[in-house]
C-alpha cells in the first residue's frame, strides 16, 4: 500500500524553482525542501538566490542541498546554460515548478508595445523556453512539471476595485498566464506518452507586503471571493505539495486555483 508519506515524499528528487527566492517562490522552494528534494533557486538576482538557498539548507539542518543559479529568462544563451548545469552537476532534473515574473504595473490606457511584449516575453515565451530545453531531461526522469499561472490567466480584474495605474492589473499578465495554461493542458496531452504529468497552480490575491499597506484597496480585494480576505503565502503549499509529487499522480493538465473561491461568484 503506498502510504500518504511515501506519496507526498520528494527524498532525492531535483527540484529547480525559477524565481524561487521571492514572495511566493520562497514559499515553493521551502515546500519541496521540506518533502526532501534538493532544489535549485534560479533567478537574475543571484545574491537573493543564495541567500535563500542559505537560509533553507539551515533551516533544514543540512538535510537536503539548495543551490543558486543565475538565470535570466530573457536570454535563450542563459536558459540553456542553466539547464546545462542541472545536467552536468546534478544529472538532470525532477521537478520544473515555472514561477518567475517581472514586469511594470500597467492600466489598457497606460501600457506601451514594450511593456506588452516584456510581459509576453517574460511571463509566456520564457516558460515555452524553459519547458522545452528541460523535456529531454525530465523524461528520462519521467517528471513533473508546475507551472505557477494566476486567477486571472482565467478571469477578468474588476475594473471597480482598481483606482489608478499604482494597483491595477497590466492586461498583459493576464494574456500571458492565460497563454500558459492552455499550454499546460497542450504539454499535459502532448508530453504523456513521456510519463511527464504538467499542471498549473493559479494563486488568487496574494498581494505583496507593500501592497497590503493601502487597507482599502486590501477591503476590496479581500472582498471579492467567498472566505473574503487575501491569502497568506503558506496557504500555497499544500498545493504545491500534491502537484510536484507523486500524491498527484493521477493528476495532468489541471489547473489547481487556490483564491479563496474567488471564481465561483
Amino acid at each position: 500500500m503506498n502510504s500518504l508519506k511515501s506519496l507526498f515524499s520528494l527524498k532525492d528528487k531535483v527540484a529547480l524553482i525559477t524565481g524561487g527566492a521571492g514572495y511566493l517562490g520562497s514559499e515553493i522552494s521551502y515546500t519541496l525542501a521540506e518533502l526532501g528534494a534538493n532544489i535549485i533557486i534560479a533567478s537574475r538576482d543571484y545574491e537573493a538566490c543564495k541567500l535563500k538557498c542559505s537560509e533553507i539548507e539551515q533551516h533544514f539542518n543540512n538535510t537536503i542541498t539548495a543551490t543558486a543559479i543565475q538565470l535570466d529568462l530573457m536570454s535563450k544563451d542563459s536558459i540553456k546554460a542553466c539547464f546545462q548545469q542541472i545536467e552536468d552537476d546534478f544529472g538532470g532534473l525532477d521537478i520544473l515548478v515555472n514561477n518567475s515574473w517581472s514586469g511594470n504595473k500597467n492600466s489598457f490606457e497606460s501600457i506601451s508595445d514594450e511593456d506588452w511584449d516584456y510581459d509576453i516575453e517574460m511571463s509566456l515565451n520564457s516558460v515555452f523556453r524553459c519547458i522545452k530545453t528541460a523535456v529531454p531531461q525530465l523524461r528520462e526522469k519521467k517528471g513533473v512539471i508546475l507551472n505557477i499561472t494566476s486567477m486571472y490567466g482565467h478571469v477578468a480584474p474588476d475594473y471597480r476595485i482598481y483606482d489608478g495605474i499604482q494597483y491595477t492589473n497590466p492586461p498583459s499578465y493576464g494574456a500571458a498566464k492565460a497563454g500558459v495554461i492552455q499550454f499546460t493542458k497542450y504539454l499535459a496531452s502532448f508530453l504523456a506518452p513521456h510519463q511527464i504529468r504538467v499542471n498549473c497552480l493559479s494563486p488568487g490575491p496574494f498581494p505583496h507586503p507593500q501592497t497590503q499597506e493601502n487597507t482599502e484597496f486590501m477591503e476590496k480585494l479581500g472582498s471579492k471571493n467567498p472566505l473574503n480576505r487575501i491569502g497568506q503565502p503558506h496557504e500555497i503549499k499544500g498545493a504545491v505539495a500534491l502537484l510536484c509529487s507523486n500524491a498527484s499522480s493521477y493528476m495532468t493538465g489541471q489547473n489547481i486555483c487556490v483564491d479563496g473561491g474567488w471564481a465561483v461568484w
